[in-house]
């Protein structure tokens, strides 16, 4: 089977590298070993031994030094790392069912600290530095905070330390949180422009059914697109301590292939994990789009906090799908309390999301100019304002 280098450049200039089967006219899967630069998420179920609620430091020790040996190789290293929660809960008396919101926040904040330590003692015992980074949705929904949170990271990596980033659980709320680590990890990977990530579990990749109960489950090793149907495989999240489950790692690959990102889902329960999948472990790889966008569309495209919702009839879905901008006529209804250059979703009049896009208007003066032509504008509003509500450089289809 012939296996010919395909090259694809990436939103920041950089080459990422696939393999293309000349037999099959398909790709198939990355390799760790050609990653410039990767994201490893790992899990509370992983980091912690639940039997004691202590920091598995032998796993650890064997993860860093993969890590080292990743990064002899080259490659930039940056790991999202739950556990914090989960290491405070025995200590705080918290061990009994779901935690409330002030409960999470005041075990991460004494958690937080073994976990630092836990990976600073690791990473220090293969010669590297880790650096602790704690994000919220904020910090990668507001553009400004984004590229601050950015530059930040990239300077870490080019000085050769190993990002610990994690959820800023202690100030996050219900309403304003990621919940899980997994998306947290997509959206780092697109923060730094990063060619691969790989999600750590408890299971060696996508199954076509849950193999723990349906013996006939399929792996699935290469997943092209996220189709209907593969996204349809996501289930509930565990029970225990972690937040995920397979669902959320589905969401994570769709913000991580839009960037132009691999990822893989691998099984992280034994030692050495990273340095079994470069020997060709078992996982499953999403692929990354091939056109990828660029920054700011990617950052538009991954956003988890729409601020508002857009509805559009059929005339102006079809006008963007052939790349048009969305013009008030074709509004329907607009929804939400959102300022200009919020971030909304455009969705059709059946409720299916077509678009994201950050808006030329407030939500007010949108319902106002619903449904008229761009002449009217400066007559309902008073004012000129721009002729699109959404314009399509500041619009991406989903």
């Amino acid at each position: 089977m012939k296996k010919t280098p395909l090259k694809h450049t990436s939103p920041s200039g950089g080459h990422d590298i696939e393999w293309f089967n000349s037999m099959t006219g398909r790709l198939t899967s990355p390799s760790l070993s050609s990653a410039r630069r990767l994201v490893i998420k790992i899990g509370s179920a992983l980091v912690v031994d639940p039997d004691n609620a202590a920091p598995r430091q032998a796993w650890l020790a064997s993860v860093a030094a993969d890590i080292a040996q990743l990064r002899q190789q080259g490659t930039d290293v940056a790991v999202v790392s739950s556990g914090a929660i989960a290491l405070a809960r025995h200590t705080l008396g918290l061990t009994a069912g779901p935690l409330r919101l002030p409960e999470k926040q005041a075990a991460a904040a004494v958690g937080q600290i073994s976990l630092a330590q836990a990976w600073s003692h690791a990473l220090s015992a293969q010669g590297l530095t880790a650096a602790q980074l704690l994000l919220t949705p904020e910090d990668t929904e507001d553009r400004k905070r984004y590229l601050n949170a950015r530059a930040t990271l990239d300077t870490l990596l080019g000085l050769g330390c190993v990002p610990v980033i994690n959820e800023n659980d202690t100030i996050a709320t219900a309403e304003i949180r990621f919940g899980d680590n997994d998306r947290l990890a997509a959206r780092v990977a697109q923060m730094i422009d990063a060619d691969q990530l790989v999600l750590l579990s408890d299971i060696d990749g996508l199954y076509t059914a849950d193999p723990r109960s349906n013996p006939a489950a399929q792996h699935i090793p290469v997943i092209e697109a996220l189709t209907p149907e593969i996204e349809a495989m996501g289930g509930e999240p565990p029970p225990g301590y972690s937040s995920g489950g397979m669902r959320t790692k589905l969401l994570a690959a769709g913000i991580a292939t839009r960037s132009g990102c691999a990822m893989a889902i691998a099984l992280g329960t034994p030692h050495h994990p990273l340095r079994a999948l470069l020997d060709g472990a078992r996982c499953s790889w999403f692929l990354p789009q091939v056109c990828a966008q660029t920054a700011r569309k990617q950052w538009i495209a991954g956003s988890l906090t729409p601020a508002g919702e857009i509805m559009i009839d059929q005339g102006a879905v079809e006008a963007l799908r052939h790349g048009g901008s969305l013009l008030p006529a074709g509004v329907l209804g607009v929804k939400g309390d959102f300022t200009q250059g919020d971030l909304v979703v455009v969705m059709d009049n059946g409720g299916r999301v077509l678009a994201r896009g950050l808006s030329a208007y407030d939500a007010d003066d949108a319902r106002r100019i619903a449904g008229h032509r761009s002449a009217e504008l400066s007559d309902i509003l008073g004012w000129q304002g721009r002729d699109e509500i959404i314009h399509r450089d500041d619009l991406v289809m989903v």
